[in-house]
């Protein structure tokens, strides 16, 4: 690349941060713990960092990992150590490890005369459009005080299907709960490499990424971090969601001193991740990833064609399969017949029901099921294309 394109490149990164206001900042376990649990060093280097931002007048919400590492530290002892496995055994160190991870932000928070704010919330949380506005609500409260909400998923209660998988998800999330215009994303590696650098020698790290989209994600990333659930795939999943959401996405090491300020210095650390020119509407992205698919309808080419060229609905006659066991309303893959995803939706009807009038037209289904049915199965306005799932 010539200096000519790192130079426009560069530009393009500063313009963007530098109309960040309201900043998601993600942090995680492999940055946050060392052998022994949370290393107070690094919960006092982030806290500065963001001290500095919010005397700049940002807003900043912290989603930060470490709790069950910080469990798994206090349990753990070289007299006698329990393998942490499994989701009882997770909640478990994570209810150990979270009151020591939040004493930890409160106290070097305090120290810079800045407030912190705990919440733990499940995918349900915001799935349920109430719970959803109030959490809105409650964000925008604590920014208005200048506090540092602090958010972590809610271990120690949340069921597998409720659970957001790693905070990587909870991040790009919370982008659209808070109305946030940055998402950073503070992490182990130095950015994102073509390849996983732990298997390829010849991987490069990516300064820039204008288009996510064009990315082969599984092919591209590989592996987890030792103490985390996320991986560069989730990181890179996030983005893609962030930039649908019109947000770019900052992935710096969280290693490197000073790394959060001097990135959003506009220094060339990391990876900044550019968003769409045009983003999607926050209901639509409420409903694609708010929820977990709970099922697979595939459709035919024709089908398929008019979806994703020409914006029409999904109709029960380019149905031709039908996976799983869902009510009305349930969030659903769209897949063509070569298996490729081509969004998501709410469905309008049971899949006991689906099956039954798949391939066929309004009249015939209305002999199956009765009158007064509706005529999609997935209605365009509660359907997202080109989901990052």
């Amino acid at each position: 690349m010539t200096t000519t394109q790192d130079d426009a490149q560069l530009a393009v990164r500063r313009q963007w941060l530098a109309k960040a206001r309201r900043v998601v900042v993600k942090v995680g376990s492999a940055v946050l713990t060392g052998k022994t649990g949370i290393d107070d060093a690094v919960i006092e280097q982030l806290a500065d960092q963001i001290s500095q931002l919010m005397a700049r007048g940002l807003q900043v919400a912290l989603v930060s990992s470490g709790a069950v590492a910080a469990g798994r530290g206090v349990i753990c002892t070289s007299e006698k150590c329990r393998v942490i496995k499994g989701m009882p055994d997770r909640q478990a160190a994570s209810a150990v490890g979270q009151s020591r991870l939040m004493h930890a932000y409160d106290q070097a928070f305090a120290r810079r005369g800045i407030v912190t704010a705990q919440l733990l919330l499940t995918r349900d949380d915001l799935r349920s459009p109430r719970r959803f506005l109030n959490a809105r609500n409650t964000f925008g409260v604590l920014f208005n005080w200048g506090a540092v909400p602090v958010v972590n998923e809610n271990d120690t209660v949340v069921v597998e299907e409720l659970e957001f998988g790693d905070n990587d998800t909870l991040a790009a999330l919370l982008l659209n709960v808070v109305e946030g215009d940055l998402l950073v994303n503070l992490t182990s590696a130095d950015g994102v490499y073509t390849a996983n650098p732990a298997d390829d020698p010849d991987a490069r790290r990516l300064d820039h990424i204008d288009d996510i989209d064009a990315l082969n994600l599984e092919a591209m990333c590989s592996g987890k971090t030792a103490v985390g659930t996320g991986g560069m795939y989730s990181k890179l999943r996030a983005a893609r969601r962030a930039a649908q959401l019109g947000a770019p996405t900052l992935i710096v090491s969280g290693r490197i001193s000073g790394a959060l300020v001097r990135a959003m210095d506009g220094e060339a650390l990391g990876t900044f991740i550019v968003p769409h020119d045009k983003s999607i509407p926050q209901r639509k992205y409420r409903l694609a990833y708010n929820a977990v698919p709970v099922g697979t309808l595939t459709v035919d080419n024709g089908a398929a064609n008019a979806l994703t060229t020409n914006g029409k609905s999904l109709l029960p006659i380019g149905i031709r399969g039908v996976e799983g066991s869902f009510g009305r309303g349930a969030l659903v893959r769209i897949c063509g017949l070569d298996g490729r995803c081509l969004g998501v939706g709410l469905v309008n009807y049971r899949a006991q029901d689906l099956r039954k009038i798949m391939g066929k037209k309004l009249a015939d289904i209305e002999a199956v099921l009765g009158p007064g049915l509706y005529e999609e199965a997935v209605h365009r306005n509660n359907m997202l294309l080109d989901a990052a799932l």
